[in-house]
Parts: structure tokens; sequence; C-alpha cells
């Protein structure tokens, strides 16, 4: 989508924005309609009592506007950056040994995060390790708008959008590690997964891949093996890591099976230790501000 160079537009835009943030409060969650969609979405009846009454602030009641050019400048500008050569050289220069390597992908859920000034958008930090896609879907379905200038809001991508982007998103990167077809096994991997605060998220991420014909399975990364070129989870070859872990090179001794099959491209992994040193190491902001 084309945004607007106009300063005065940007301007009109962060106006709208700003005023909408303090006067507007037209945009709330209907709670009923949510449990019905995850629901829905999970076939669990029992899964909003279980799962999200029971995280009361996984959700915000209202919602909060930003301009489209603020929401898409700032990503636009981490990512042009990250691709210049010196820019390249000098993160990768304190970044481990097993990030040094790149196999293709470019991480999934990347997530940028601005503190909305005056002036535009101040990088606050790069987030390769994002969630709550799959519950922001749900909950754009579950939005309700109490005036139509709101709802027809253009520009988003819309709720109904989502399945084919992500699936789109998925695919690129498989695609990228020089891949052929679909994979046939994705592992949603982290420590101790079901009791981490975003598990809900991994119950429908897993759903989501069941349901466009990708089997999928939740998987503790400590109890990865790796055995004769196979990443192996309860036995069964995993051929895509949709990877939540928090430790960004692989360092723990408990991954270390994740950390074999990663370097030996015997898995796609995403995201992965390469993009986060490239995009998320906390030391690339100074990178990432540093006057031209």
């Amino acid at each position: 989508m084309e945004v607007p160079s106009d300063p005065s537009v940007v301007r009109d835009a962060r106006s709208v924005a700003a005023r909408l943030n303090q006067e507007c409060l037209c945009i709330t969650l209907d709670r009923d309609a949510l449990s019905q969609a995850l629901e829905r979405e999970v076939g669990d009846r029992d899964f909003h009592t279980t799962f999200i009454r029971t995280r009361p602030h996984l959700f915000s009641n209202a919602a909060v506007f930003i301009s489209e050019r603020d929401a898409w400048d700032g990503a636009r500008a981490i990512e042009a950056a990250t691709r210049l050569l010196g820019y390249k050289r000098a993160a990768m220069s304190w970044a481990s040994e097993v990030a040094q390597p790149g196999f293709g992908p470019l991480g999934v859920f990347m997530g940028y995060d601005f503190h909305l000034a005056a002036a535009g958008p101040k990088l606050i930090e790069v987030n390769s390790n994002a969630g709550g896609a799959f519950l922001n879907a749900l909950l754009a379905k579950a939005q309700r708008a109490c005036c139509a200038e709101i709802e027809a809001t253009p520009g988003g991508v819309k709720a109904d959008d989502f399945d084919g982007a992500v699936l789109r998103m998925f695919q690129h990167e498989w695609l990228l590690q020089q891949r052929t077809g679909a994979p046939k096994l994705i592992a949603i991997v982290d420590d101790r997964p079901d009791e981490q605060y975003l598990y809900p998220e991994f119950l429908l991420a897993q759903r989501f891949f069941q349901r466009h014909g990708i089997d999928a399975t939740i998987a503790d990364g400590r109890q990865l093996h790796y055995e004769h070129g196979k990443l192996l989870t309860e036995r069964r070859p995993v051929d895509l890591v949709y990877n939540r872990l928090v430790d960004f090179a692989f360092d723990h001794p408990e991954h270390q099976a994740l950390r074999g099959a990663y370097l030996d491209g015997a898995v796609v992994v995403t995201p992965n230790p390469h993009v986060h040193a490239l995009c998320a190491d906390k030391r690339n902001l100074g990178l990432l501000s540093a006057s031209a």
C-alpha cells in the first residue's frame, strides 16, 4: 500500500490518531463474541474459561489508534538498515558463533516497538520473538465498533486476510531455506509451553496449521532429540520449528539438540539465532539510532 509522503498529510494523520486516542471510546471489546470465536477456533467450549478468563489482562477493552504512516515507516527503515553491508558487518561482529550462518529465513512475526512522539515514532526495541498475532486475529473479529467511520477505516489488514498472510509467511520461510513442497510437521517450541502466559496462542497456532492441512505439535524445547540427521519430538521428525524460546542463541545445555539440528540445516527454524543477532540484539540499537 502506498503511504503518503506529503508532510502535511502525515501531520494530519497523526493529529487524527491523537484526537481519537484522547476522545474516542467507540471501539470496545465484545467479550462474549471473543469467547465464542476462541471456542469455535479451537473446538473446545471450555477454552475461554480455562485459558482466557484466567488471564484478565491478555486483551485490552479499548483500542489505541496510530496513523498508517507511523505504523509502517519505522519498520521499513529498520528492515532497510539491516540489509546494508556496513550494518551487517557491525551487528555480526558481536554475534555468537551459532548466529553467524544465515540459512535464508527472515523471521516470522517480527515485532517493532516504538514510542510515539510528536516528531514521529522513536525506536524502543526490535523483538524477533513477538507473540500475540493469533490472539489478535481473533480479537479483531470480536471487536465491536459503534461508529461506521471507524469500522470502515481503510488501510489495515482485515481479520479475514490473516490466514492467507500467515500461511504465505511460513511458506516463504520454508522456501528461503531451499526446501520444496510444504513442511509435514511444524513444532511450536518453548520451554514448559503449557506454563507460558501465551500458551493459549500456541494452541491457536497449532489449530491454525492443522486446519490448513499441516500437522503441528506444541513441543518443549528441553524434550527435543537430534538423531540420524533428524530433529525429533516424541519420536516424530520435525520439518519446521516455530521458535518461541528466549534462549536466542541456543546456548543452554537443554537446547543442544535444537542447536545441532539448526547448524546442520536439518530443520528450518524461524525466527532463528541469525535473525535475532541481525535485528533484535539490544546492542544493535546504537547502530539503528546512529546518524548517517
